[in-house]
């Protein structure tokens, strides 16, 4: 019989749902413990690493960035394939310390003020109401795979944040299936994108997609090497914003390259962080608030009656469901957490999926309520790589069930969610619901 440590670990497991079972007893039983690293998908056994449980000691490791650090190991559970694999993911603000993390962040910071959200807002709120009447509209049984119809509008919003054209937008919702869903057979080759209609920059992407080796699997889409087709729009997106600037983020970042303030290997992270990780949390977060409110369909009434509760549900939706399971760390020395002995260079993984379900920081934490003061989880992380774009997910997540409410009197299941095969992401694929209309 499988160890809870081992479900946890296993990507298959997240397939039939989140093992909260098995999150409560580990983290019941200790703050701090040991996974061990098994054989998964024909890759190496791994050294293992101490995973942690709670939401108090989650938050210590995430502030303290001198002590845990994102940059020796990168962020990811599996070490990277080689050095110069290491090397160049440590390019990649996402696996940055202070105070370089800090240089970076400084340059696309001012994107993501409060000021520059609310710009976008309206657009926002627009699109939400446009994809939710053409779901409508584009039913003929009042049911609909709303996992598909959520996804548009964070690829959208990227667009616009990025100055992607809106016509290749759904290249982000290729690359970040392949990337974040590199465990799911049916995401790790995805390739959904029409290249009818695009742009020329978006047909000399596909020309060099890869295609699945003799084996039937796809190169690692974690590595330079392994997703060419992102970086080739990359670069052809900032030959043509040099050519016509604006005022988006690549502009933006092109500027500083051009400055010298950004190196090549600098932009094409941040392009790789913006189109993947900026689009798996809403893509995920989206559907498992719907998925919540499916099972409580008494808070899709509290919200109806009040939508002044709409932006304290998004932050519970967002808890409740929790998009990004676990985040990874290295020890830069040998330390104590919790009681623990942890030496340096030990993997230390945070379980937000565990850490937002702890009762010492939420009371009830297993129950959904839109009423809740949620403000606390950790979907966003915590300290120094806190997300940028947490204000403008939480308008996305307003804005579309707002956009909901609008037009349905009530939701329900009509059918079986199939789930991502992921360790990583707590992804929704397909979310088959029905509706009764205003």
């Amino acid at each position: 019989m499988a160890t809870d440590e081992q479900v946890v670990y296993d990507p298959q497991t997240y397939q039939t749902g989140m093992p909260y079972e098995q999150l409560t007893r580990l983290r019941e039983a200790a703050p701090v413990s040991w996974v061990p690293e098994r054989s998964v998908d024909g890759a190496e056994h791994g050294p293992g690493y101490w995973a942690v449980w709670r939401h108090a000691e989650v938050k210590q490791v995430l502030k303290r960035p001198q002590l845990f650090s994102s940059e020796l190991g990168a962020t990811q559970i599996r070490d990277p394939a080689t050095p110069e694999d290491l090397a160049y993911v440590q390019k990649s603000m996402l696996n940055m310390d202070p105070p370089e993390h800090s240089r970076l962040r400084r340059i696309v910071n001012r994107s993501f003020t409060p000021r520059a959200v609310e710009r976008l807002r309206e657009r926002i709120v627009e699109r939400a109401r446009l994809i939710v009447d053409e779901m409508i509209d584009g039913s003929t049984d009042h049911t609909a795979d709303f996992a598909k119809v959520a996804a548009d509008l964070p690829v959208w919003t990227l667009a616009d944040v990025l100055g992607v054209p809106q016509t290749d937008r759904y290249l982000m919702f290729d690359w970040a299936s392949r990337v974040i869903g590199f465990q799911d057979p049916e995401y790790a080759a995805i390739s959904l994108t029409d290249a009818t209609g695009t742009t020329p920059m978006a047909k000399a992407a596909l020309a060099v997609r890869p295609s699945p080796g003799p084996d039937g699997t796809m190169p690692d889409p974690r590595t330079r090497g392994g997703i060419p087709d992102l970086y080739a729009y990359a670069h052809e997106l900032a030959a043509e914003k040099r050519r016509a600037p604006g005022e988006d983020i690549m502009s933006l970042m092109l500027s500083q390259v051009d400055g010298d303030g950004l190196s090549t290997d600098e932009f094409e992270n941040m392009f790789w962080l913006f189109a993947v990780a900026g689009n798996e949390t809403l893509r995920n977060g989206i559907p498992g608030g719907m998925y919540a409110l499916l099972h409580h369909p008494e808070q899709w009434r509290r919200l109806a009656a009040d939508r002044s509760l709409l932006p304290g549900a998004a932050d519970e939706m967002l808890r409740w469901w929790t998009p990004v399971i676990h985040f990874r760390r290295t020890a830069t020395e040998d330390t104590e957490l919790a009681g623990q002995r942890i030496a340096a260079g030990d993997k230390v993984v945070v379980y937000f999926a565990s850490a937002n379900r702890d009762p010492r920081a939420f009371d009830d934490p297993d129950t959904f309520d839109v009423t809740r003061s949620a403000a606390d989880h950790l979907s966003f992380g915590h300290g120094p790589h806190y997300c940028l774009g947490s204000m403008l997910g939480k308008a996305q997540l307003v804005a579309m069930f707002d956009a909901l409410l609008d037009r349905l009197a009530e939701v329900r299941a009509a059918g079986e969610p199939q789930r991502l095969r992921s360790n990583f992401q707590h992804g929704i694929k397909h979310l088959p619901i029905g509706w009764t209309l205003r």
